[in-house]
């Protein structure tokens, strides 16, 4: 039965006036006839002031509440609401950006790391920029060859690449500026988030965890890209010393040769800025690997897994921490979007910071300490009770700890109650909304567990599904999604829109009363910020993961999202859980009232599913053994059972499969890395290989 649920994870400010509609108004930094004079450049003023013709910074304002004040669409007219125009990325696979909308310019990235600059008003390309990446890179990437999006400051734009690269273009023509590497590339970083600028300080971190990485954010200059600072988030190496008294103090929470295997911690999403306190929240990820057991063995909650941090942005100096889940063992990070905001609680205007982690809790933070205010289950949760309002910490349960005990159901699995889609908040109604999700898993320790640095890392077993359609349908009705209304206060449900699976798209409030978010079905909605009902649907072609945003131009709205069905769960289970969704038609779509447009026709699929390869002659034990291999390595991306998800080969129906030699080339001896295939020569010799290969064309012989 493990099998079945181990599958189910994968494959499945005080803000000096952010916002106008924010509850703590503050004075600007500078007076208005200087932020008139920096009109055409984006700096600290200009993200703090936002004004409704742009979306400057990847949350909008530093306080990431992803809310606009517009309202010109509302909840009265928003079914006039239609299509302007769209602009063809040319792919689907992992469109996860947030546009960025300065001076009428919009920016927008795609699969590689592409940027496109694009009239906001008509979708005309203005530049395109190709930072011709390392494809390599993305056998490193644990969940897809994605990215969230630029950055902008002063005329520049700026992006950061799936291998390690930080870059810097002209915001007019899209010339370089300047290139840096950020990464030691002896070690699988990538980089998948969208950079963040604090103080004329670009900051990004990276992702690799569970290929075995030590993590760290760092801050570089936006005039020249020198390396200003660098925060390590967790502790290297005692033998070696210590960076600092912070990750001295880190050390004491880790036992064991943890630092063999990097000990992860990777910061590879989320990230706010309070300018009144002058503090920068960034959140951690799970550890390296994932079993707590392996990577630490005699105990110890490993700081800074799971955490938020609070940093000085002009050193990168620690301030505060406060750990979501310690001991993390289950890929819980806290890498997901937190939100700044002043809530009234108890009669008590405090300054906060939430986030809705992997874990499945709610979580309301003094921002200015990181003292712990409330928390509370936002999803259905069996790996702990409660969090005790006392300490802070999780009550766990009995059965959370997996090691020496028998595989049962735990909501979360390693997908998460909410992985990186942002949320939003509302000062309007009070409100987060949150892309909510259930996708259990069962977690097995792995008695067998070697760290191959470069190749899935976690301790755990994962286990392929059986290949029946009664278990499949039965797995389907355990994966949920759903736009969730979150009173942060109450700490309670106020609505709940269901989707038809877990994976929909980040979130959109707006003083317009409406809350808008894409879907896994390939569709974009409205939805009334009070009560949930739906408003406005579109249909995108394609499924929505990335988030929306709104801007104001000419005296008019538009409302914009990316759409492109890509990441993690897509490649592992869209090939046996399809959901409508169409390969290759990603695209930058905008809105208006009254606008007409459609999208093109989608092409005629006339594909024939060739025959499968012929079954080898090989023993039960073989295929076992190709099953627990493909599973440990080859689901992440080819998909359960070997289903293409779409968006790239499909094993079952490959020449390459249907030869041992060309198998073996491309498996073992590396031919297609630089169209992102890892080499496996480190992780299994070439008879693992070749059971795996066996397994393969034994499922596609099956139906």
């Amino acid at each position: 039965m493990y099998k079945i649920l181990t599958f189910l994870s994968l494959s499945l400010i005080f803000l000096c006036g952010c916002d106008r509609s924010e509850s703590v108004a503050q004075k600007p930094l500078a007076a208005d006839s200087k932020i008139r004079a920096e009109a055409n450049l984006v700096t600290s003023n200009t993200i703090i002031q936002a004004d409704d013709s742009g979306w400057l910074s990847h949350g909008r304002t530093y306080s990431e509440q992803r809310h606009s004040p517009l309202q010109a669409i509302n909840t009265k007219n928003v079914a006039d609401l239609g299509l302007l125009w769209s602009y063809d990325l040319g792919t689907s696979r992992g469109i996860e950006a947030t546009p960025i909308v300065h001076n009428g310019m919009m920016y927008v990235t795609s699969t590689w790391n592409i940027v496109h600059a694009l009239d906001a008003r008509t979708g005309k390309q203005i530049w395109q920029f190709d930072p011709v990446v390392d494809k390599e890179q993305a056998g490193k990437a644990c969940c897809d060859a994605v990215n969230r999006g630029v950055a902008i400051w002063g005329d520049a734009v700026f992006t950061a690449t799936i291998d390690g690269r930080l870059i810097s273009l002209d915001a007019k023509t899209g010339a370089k500026n300047w290139d840096i590497n950020t990464i030691d590339k002896t070690y699988p970083y990538t980089i998948t988030g969208a950079p963040r600028i604090v103080k004329g300080k670009v900051l990004i971190g990276n992702g690799g965890a569970e290929l075995g990485v030590r993590g760290y954010i760092s801050a570089y200059d936006v005039e020249n890209g020198n390396q200003l600072w660098r925060f390590y988030t967790v502790p290297g190496n005692p033998a070696d010393g210590f960076e600092n008294a912070t990750m001295e103090m880190a050390a004491k929470t880790w036992t064991g040769k943890y630092w063999a295997a990097g000990g992860g911690g990777t910061a590879w999403d989320s990230m706010a800025y309070d300018p009144k306190l002058d503090l920068l929240y960034v959140g951690v990820g799970n550890g390296t690997p994932w079993n707590h057991a392996i990577r630490s063995p005699d105990g110890g909650d490993n700081l800074f897994l799971s955490s938020i941090v609070a940093l000085r942005p002009d050193t990168g100096e620690y301030v505060w921490h406060y750990q979501t889940t310690p001991a993390e063992s289950w890929d819980y990070t806290a890498t997901q979007h937190m939100i700044l905001a002043d809530l009234k609680i108890d009669g008590v205007m405090r300054n906060v910071i939430m986030q809705a982690p992997k874990n499945g809790f709610f979580y309301v933070l003094d921002r200015a300490t990181g003292e712990f205010i409330s928390a509370k289950n936002f999803v259905p949760v069996t790996w702990a009770t409660h969090i005790d309002e006392t300490t802070g910490r999780p009550v766990e349960t009995p059965e959370a700890r997996f090691v020496g005990k028998a595989p049962n159901m735990q909501l979360p699995g390693p997908l998460g109650a909410h992985n990186w889609h942002p949320m939003s908040y509302s000062p309007d109604t009070g409100l987060v909304y949150i892309p909510a999700q259930e996708a259990p898993h069962a977690f097995v320790h792995q008695e067998d567990y070697k760290n191959t640095n470069g190749f899935w890392n976690t301790g755990t077993e994962f286990g392929d599904l059986p290949n029946d359609k009664a278990t499949i349908k039965a797995l389907k009705s355990m994966l949920k999604g759903r736009l969730l209304a979150w009173d942060p206060i109450a700490q309670k449900a106020a609505w709940t829109v269901e989707h038809q699976g877990p994976w929909n798209g980040g979130v959109l409030s707006t003083s317009g009363g409406l809350v808008f978010q894409g879907t896994a079905d390939a569709h974009f909605g409205a939805y009334d910020a009070l009560t949930g009902e739906q408003k406005w649907r579109f249909y995108t072609q394609t499924g929505v993961v990335a988030a929306p945003i709104t801007y104001e131009l000419d005296g008019e709205q538009f409302v914009a999202i990316a759409s492109g069905w890509g990441g993690s769960y897509v490649l592992s289970s869209a090939g046996v859980f399809p959901t409508g969704s169409q390969a290759n038609v990603g695209r930058v779509l905008v809105f208006k009232l009254g606008a007409k447009n459609a999208l093109p026709p989608l092409l005629v699929d006339n594909f024939e599913t060739p025959e499968p390869p012929k079954m080898l002659e090989v023993s039960d034990e073989t295929l076992a053994k190709g099953a627990r291999a493909f599973a440990n390595n080859c689901l992440v991306c080819h998909g359960a059972l070997a289903y293409s998800s779409g968006l790239i080969p499909n094993l079952r129906y490959s020449a390459i499969t249907s030869s041992k030699q060309a198998w073996k080339a491309v498996v073992i001896e590396g031919a297609l890395a630089q169209q992102g295939m890892p080499n496996f020569s480190k992780r299994f010799d070439a008879e693992t290989a070749e059971a795996i290969r066996a397994y393969v064309i034994s499922v596609a012989n099956s139906e």
